[in-house]
Formats: C-alpha cells, sequence, structure tokens
C-alpha cells in the first residue's frame, strides 16, 4: 500500500484514519466524464477507452458487471490487476484472471497517475478509466464510470438491459448513496477502525442498513421495485463478499448474510443473471483481501472460510 504526495510515491503502513480511529475514504481525483453527443472533451469511440480494475475491488466489479450485462467487451478494453496489492500498490502480472495493461504494459498501476497529472497526491486505485488519444485519467470514480456506461450501452445498441431508466434515477441514486457510507464503505470502516469506539460505531450502522435493506426486499424483489437499477449492482458487489471475507477478516461478524433470508435470495439472483457470474472470481477477492492487509492479517494466510453456493435457486419471483 503506498500513495504520491506531491508527485512523489510514498509506502504507507495503515489505511488513513482521523483522531478517532475511523477509516476516512478520500474522494475520487479525475471526474471527468466521455459523452456521445461531443459534449465533453472526451467523446466515445469504440477502441479509444481501457478500463483498469482489479477483480477483488467492489468498486471495480460494479463497473466490471455494468460493462459485461451491457456486452460492450469489444469496444472498451479491460486490463486486470494481480490480486495482491503491495507496498507498490497494483500490480500486472501473468497470473491466473489477470490481463496485462494492453496501452503501455506497466509493472504497476500507480505508474498511471502521474502520466495523468505530474505532481499527483493521493492513493492510485482503481477503477480507472483511461483515454489512450489524449493519455490521460477521464474518471476513477465508479459510480461516475457505471453511469457513462448506460450512455454508451445506448450509442452502441449493445443491449436491452438499462440499470439507469429516467424514472428511477432518482429513487436508484437515493438507495445508492443510502447504502454507501453503511454498507459499501461500511465493512471497510468495521475493518479499518483503530479504535473500539469507531468499530462499535461502524459495525451498528452497517448491520442497522442490512436491516433496511433486508425489509425492503422482503417486499419488492428489488431495491427500487420489480427492475433492477444501479443500486442493486452496487449494493450486490459487497454482499457477494460479505461471507467469504467481511465476517472473518473485517469483523463483521453480527450476522452472515445466508443469516438474511430476502438479502441471500437476492445476492444468488444478481449473480445468476446474464452477464454477472464471469465477473466474479472469488479467489482473486480473498488471495486479495486476507494476503493484502497486513494491518489487519499480519500473517497472510487465506483461511478455508465459509463459501456460499451463490448457483443455488433463489427462488425469487
Amino acid at each position: 500500500m503506498g500513495a504520491f504526495i506531491d508527485g512523489v510515491w510514498q509506502t504507507q503502513t495503515h489505511f488513513p484514519t482521523d483522531t478517532r480511529g475511523a477509516f476516512k475514504r478520500a474522494a475520487s481525483r479525475f471526474r471527468d466524464s466521455i459523452s456521445t453527443d461531443g459534449s465533453t472533451e472526451f467523446p466515445w469511440e469504440p477502441g479509444r477507452y481501457v478500463l483498469y480494475v482489479s477483480h477483488a475491488c467492489p468498486w471495480c466489479h460494479r463497473v466490471a458487471i455494468t460493462r459485461s450485462m451491457f456486452g460492450l467487451q469489444d469496444v472498451l478494453p479491460m486490463a486486470v490487476v494481480d490480486p495482491l496489492m503491495t507496498d507498490q500498490g497494483w500490480h500486472f502480472s501473468d497470473n491466473p484472471g489477470t490481463v496485462r495493461d494492453p496501452v503501455f504494459n506497466l509493472e504497476f498501476v500507480r505508474e498511471l497517475y502521474p502520466r495523468a497529472e505530474p505532481t499527483y497526491t493521493g492513493r492510485c486505485t482503481v477503477p480507472i478509466l483511461w483515454d489512450t488519444v489524449s493519455g490521460t485519467i477521464v474518471n476513477n470514480e465508479s459510480k461516475e464510470i457505471i453511469r457513462m456506461l448506460d450512455a454508451v450501452r445506448v450509442a452502441e445498441g449493445s443491449s436491452e438491459v438499462q440499470l439507469a431508466p429516467a424514472d428511477l434515477i432518482v429513487e436508484s441514486d437515493r438507495w445508492r448513496d443510502a447504502n454507501y457510507e453503511p454498507i459499501n464503505n461500511g465493512v471497510y470502516r468495521c475493518g479499518f477502525s483503530r479504535s473500539q469506539e469507531a468499530y462499535d460505531e461502524a459495525v451498528e450502522q452497517l448491520f442497522g442498513q442490512l436491516d433496511v435493506a433486508e425489509a425492503r426486499l422482503a417486499e419488492s424483489r428489488y431495491l427500487c421495485g420489480d427492475r433492477l437499477t444501479e443500486a442493486d449492482i452496487c449494493l450486490f458487489v459487497t454482499l457477494f463478499r460479505f461471507d467469504p471475507v467481511y465476517v472473518t477478516h473485517f469483523k463483521c461478524n453480527r450476522r452472515r448474510l445466508v443469516d438474511y433470508p430476502n438479502l441471500w435470495a437476492f445476492t444468488r439472483e444478481i449473480f445468476q443473471l446474464p452477464g454477472v457470474a464471469e465477473t466474479c472470481d472469488m479467489d482473486h477477492i480473498r488471495q486479495h483481501y486476507y494476503r493484502s492487509h497486513e494491518s489487519v492479517n499480519p500473517s497472510g494466510v487465506v483461511p478455508v472460510g465459509f463459501l456460499p453456493d451463490y448457483a443455488e435457486p433463489h427462488v425469487r419471483g
């Protein structure tokens, strides 16, 4: 793990926390947008942009699922890093499930950031949407990238799946944002807490919002009714990792996902939708979390763990 400070790479021992020991995730730095109508400096062209992702990372998983469900694999290449994140950050390898950098054949993801901004300060995260023409990072915020891909889907006419229908965008965004801090980021707040107070607060909020989502899915097939939206994908990527990793590694052990009938059935249904299962690499996920976070698991031992059967019939109508 590490970060740039004024363009100089420095290694770090712990993920950043505040004075209370609570984990604080930094905001994404690059927030431009590709456009299908020429309204931005990054016009959509098939093959022009490259996604850099990790199969282990839930934020990347959102993007990979959207790309797959929209059938954009042939027009939007994707590089996939090794699951192990070292003190040099994410790196590329020839290990199973990885895809080498097709643009520069770089060794480390961090080498992209100073190419986009020589004096960059911050962590070098994925996903990254890279423009091969202007040679810069367009965006490294997952929720914005998946919204862009919806416009690309329309331009390419590549899929009937729609995750951001105009009449549900407000409600989908509301659910996505309501789940983000207590659930998506909440598991990290539990795992990277450096005080009992910070952990207790995070774990209460996590399971409180899981209860809210469980109640919603008891009365509704998806978070926004009977149609799948971005909010469902954003929730799924955390739930998919919950029992195999977060329960043990991040101390999110008040209940397991399988103890929630509706959340567990919802997770199985999303996993079984066309285009989703092929984006799910549990080996990368487990290898990354248990081996990369030395402050949480110093031994790097990957436990046997509890692996739910996501292919089990979900019996949801």
